[in-house]
């Protein structure tokens, strides 16, 4: 068993990198529609137009489900995962609480609050924007709310009740249960075309995969991550408390402006695309610190690419379970996330006893 483990603290991104390349090769065969290895063959059809140079060849039905929906929604499954595994551990890295979520305390909610109130009250305001305008409208509103959430919580963190994890978690649910009142009465007030939209971002779902999407959150987590692996080291520093960070030349305004930007960017796009999806920014970096301890050299990096992971198993089950039917994800997580969410609080309680 030791030996186990010391291979496995050996080369832990080699581990997670080969486990995730598996999983993607298993979850694109599964599904309701079979993939076959002449759908494989027809990606060079993709690039052949027609005699009228505006439509592409017709494909098979496999090769339609694997090109178009499939792919693109795998893909999105492991960037989005990706996304909410380095918040998440950003996050626990801000409040210095292993506890921390962004959907625990409020983020995902305050990014979903904002997108609703965007469905529903700027649903006449947004038929007057240019459509290619209007497309960005969404994330726009989504990646704010989560902006004035994280601000919101920082201000609480720090001047209210400083260093009390009961606190911020309770801060957490306040602000999950004001954004949760919000939606409601924006559901309430919603016609039966906005309330189709609202269902998705309540229950959140990876359906609507687009290659436009995947393109967005590949260059979005690699500008986040390539800016704040800079950061890695200070953030290690700021476990030791701010004033012993400052001491040792740490811009500390600074750097929890920055992580709170990114916090809110990574967390509320994911919202605004994906509708909310909860415990894989909790469970991720969680993990992972168990497996290589708290350096976050480690912990960011490996948490990114546990939460593509987990999210890309959560959405294979999810889709294949309850086949022809479809679970939406973020149920899917929660229903794994709460039991794990107690243990943690549990083992919280007994450290603190």
């Amino acid at each position: 068993m030791s030996i186990v483990r010391a291979v496995l603290r050996a080369q832990p991104s080699w581990w997670l990198g080969v486990s995730l390349l598996m999983m993607l090769a298993l979850a694109v065969q599964v599904g309701a529609v079979p993939v076959h290895t002449s759908d494989w063959l027809a990606m060079p059809k993709l690039f052949e137009w027609s005699a009228v140079g505006d439509s592409i060849q017709t494909l098979s039905a496999g090769s339609h489900v694997l090109f178009n929906l499939r792919l693109p929604r795998l893909l999105l499954s492991v960037l989005v995962g990706a996304s909410l595994g380095l918040s998440g551990a950003l996050t626990q890295s801000l409040f210095r609480n292993p506890l921390a979520e962004p959907g625990l305390l409020g983020v995902s909610a305050g990014a979903a609050c904002a997108a609703a109130l965007t469905i529903v009250m700027l649903g006449d305001l947004a038929a007057a924007i240019h459509p290619q305008a209007r497309a960005w409208l969404l994330p726009l509103a989504a990646f704010i709310g989560a902006l004035v959430v994280c601000f919101s919580l920082d201000n609480m963190a720090r001047r209210i009740a400083p260093g009390s994890i009961a606190a911020l978690l309770l801060t957490g649910i306040a602000m999950n249960a004001l954004a949760g009142a919000v939606i409601g009465l924006c559901t309430y007030l919603a016609d039966d075309e906005q309330l189709r939209s609202l269902s998705f971002w309540t229950l959140g779902s990876l359906a609507g995969a687009q290659w436009l999407w995947v393109g967005l959150f590949a260059g979005l987590l690699a500008t986040g991550y390539c800016r704040l692996t800079r950061s890695m080291q200070t953030l290690n520093a700021l476990a030791l408390g701010e004033a012993a960070a400052r001491h040792i030349g740490v811009d500390v305004h600074g750097l929890r402006k920055q992580i709170i930007v990114w916090v809110a960017l990574l967390a509320g796009l994911a919202v605004a695309f994906c509708g909310m999806i909860s415990f894989v920014g909790l469970i991720a970096p969680h993990l992972v610190r168990l497996w290589v301890g708290p350096d976050q050299r480690q912990v960011l990096p490996l948490a990114t690419l546990l939460g593509g992971l987990l999210l890309l198993v959560a959405d294979t089950l999810a889709r294949t379970v309850a086949v022809p039917a479809e679970i939406p994800v973020g149920i899917f997580t929660a229903l794994v996330g709460g039991p794990f969410f107690f243990l943690l609080v549990r083992q919280a309680r007994g450290q603190t006893a």
